[in-house]
């Protein structure tokens, strides 16, 4: 029971790397994706409920993230280049935006780690739920809330971390100490 948070987040890392071979089963692909995005969920409510919440399992719950935004965009990419090309600048201003606040936690804190505020949380569910608004509604305006959120919590974790003598990944929000 010890391990059972940092399980579920390999797990995830597992289903994540399954959605590469499941761009052309829609159905299969719905239902990986549905079980990892509850993963993410309940790793950390277990963590919290056995009192085991460490290092390591916010490392992996921050991998884990990354993969599936990673698989995300390759999915997207491939699929709807076209009708998604415009968000390519907030997507890669996120990018650049993530990137340093990396660099300034490896620089000031010799670690790695991406915050879990509330910012990044709410980010991560519309991230999360964007796709299936897509393919529902087919179209491509249910991504502007992700983006909105995502630059918006990108740049909420850089002040925290420019203003922050200690890491802290648990920081709720540069409003709450």
């Amino acid at each position: 029971m010890r391990h059972a948070a940092n399980l579920i987040s390999i797990s995830r890392m597992i289903l994540v790397a399954t959605l590469l071979f499941l761009f052309n089963h829609a159905g299969l692909f719905a239902v990986i994706y549905l079980l990892s995005g509850l993963s993410d969920v309940l790793d950390g409510i277990v963590a919290r409920k056995t009192n085991t919440q460490s290092e390591l399992g916010a490392r992996l719950d921050t991998v884990a993230d990354l993969m599936l935004v990673g698989v995300i965009l390759g999915y997207f990419i491939s699929r709807h280049g076209t009708e998604i090309l415009s968000f390519a600048p907030w997507i890669i201003l996120i990018t650049l935006v993530r990137c340093a606040n990396m660099a300034i936690v490896a620089y000031k804190y010799h670690s790695f780690a991406i915050l879990h505020t509330w910012g990044n949380k709410l980010a991560g569910l519309f991230i999360f739920i964007g796709p299936p608004l897509f393919i529902i509604y087919h179209n491509p305006a249910v991504f502007w809330p992700a983006c909105i959120l995502g630059i918006l919590s990108a740049l909420e974790e850089t002040a925290v971390h420019i203003t922050a003598a200690e890491l802290n990944v648990n920081r709720r929000s540069i409003f709450l100490g």
